[in-house]
């Protein structure tokens, strides 16, 4: 029986209230903030001994940085559950918090977790990943239950990259299924979607074999055939003839991956990575090119060997 465990839960978007059921089902105290709500941030964290960040990309910095007025146990351990890269300096969730709290445990949560499906309560499993062991193993236990399984992971920058770069890769599919290409077209954007992420990863430190693990290959199947995903909905939604603007304005929650897809970018031009799908995706979503053109500038390359 895993001990009672007071857990902050900072966001309470379809994601953080998705693990604070999960939480509070496992028997623990759960403690629920959002920016627009009322409840002080420094009430909520106190006495917290996880406190897990489920906020989208654009807040992580400035509520990491209000969380560090706020009296803190030593022994707290952060949790970070958000999908995306900072623009200014292409940092992950994690490092932002390891930065803000660098005498603290951060330990990254992410795999194919569809929030609509988890409050459905259908069966799932996730991957907990941190430099600190005995941290994942902490969080394994308290967020483990009979239709949430927790593995743990070595390699918290490939388990937070997988759940990042995905969600460029599932714009792509969804403007694939949009323009009704068939299942071969799919099986292949997924899988050389996956050496582009692999290729991405190695270059910013992460190892290979995260990436055909849950977080990787895992949450890169989920997103990638699901219209619950949203990042799914804005390319099936641009490839079927609408604007990017009204897709986001009528989005429910954040497609962080058209901010990801940006990031990526400067990061191509700057480190000279080749990222072809990414390319087309960014001109898409910048209204460059059609989704056509898109897949035409894909299919038109340079043929070469498939392990290069």
């Amino acid at each position: 029986m895993v001990q009672e465990t007071t857990i902050a839960i900072l966001g309470a978007g379809a994601w953080g209230a998705a693990l604070a059921n999960l939480a509070a089902a496992n028997g623990h105290r759960v403690r629920l903030w959002s920016r627009q709500g009322t409840e002080m941030l420094q009430a909520v964290v106190q006495d917290a001994q996880i406190v897990l960040s489920a906020i989208s990309m654009k807040g992580v910095r400035t509520v990491a940085s209000q969380v560090q007025s706020c009296p803190l146990s030593p022994e707290t351990i952060f949790v970070t559950a958000t999908k995306g890269l900072e623009p200014q300096t292409t940092a992950t969730p994690t490092q932002i918090w390891q930065a803000a709290f660098p005498n603290h445990p951060v330990v990254v949560l992410s795999g194919p977790n569809l929030s609509a499906e988890i409050q459905k309560s259908l069966p799932a499993a996730t991957v907990v990943a941190s430099n600190i062991y005995t941290a994942a193993q902490k969080v394994q236990l308290l967020f483990s239950s009979p239709r949430f399984r927790v593995y743990t992971n070595p390699d918290p920058l490939g388990v937070e990259l997988g759940g990042t770069l995905k969600n460029v890769m599932a714009i792509a599919a969804g403007v694939c299924d949009g323009l009704q290409l068939g299942t071969n077209a799919k099986a292949a954007l997924v899988t050389r979607g996956l050496t582009e992420m692999v290729r991405i990863g190695n270059f910013l430190g992460a190892k290979t074999e995260t990436f055909y693990g849950l977080s990787g290959l895992g949450d890169l199947l989920a997103t990638c055939n699901s219209p619950l995903s949203r990042n799914y909905q804005v390319g099936y939604q641009m490839a079927c003839g609408k604007t990017l603007t009204n897709i986001l304005a009528n989005l429910p929650g954040t497609a962080e991956g058209v901010n990801t897809c940006q990031v990526l970018m400067q990061l191509a031009q700057q480190q000279n990575i080749y990222m072809p799908i990414t390319e087309q995706v960014y001109r898409l979503l910048q209204s460059e090119v059609t989704p056509q053109q898109a897949l035409d500038e894909l299919m038109l390359r340079n043929i070469k060997p498939e392990y290069h």
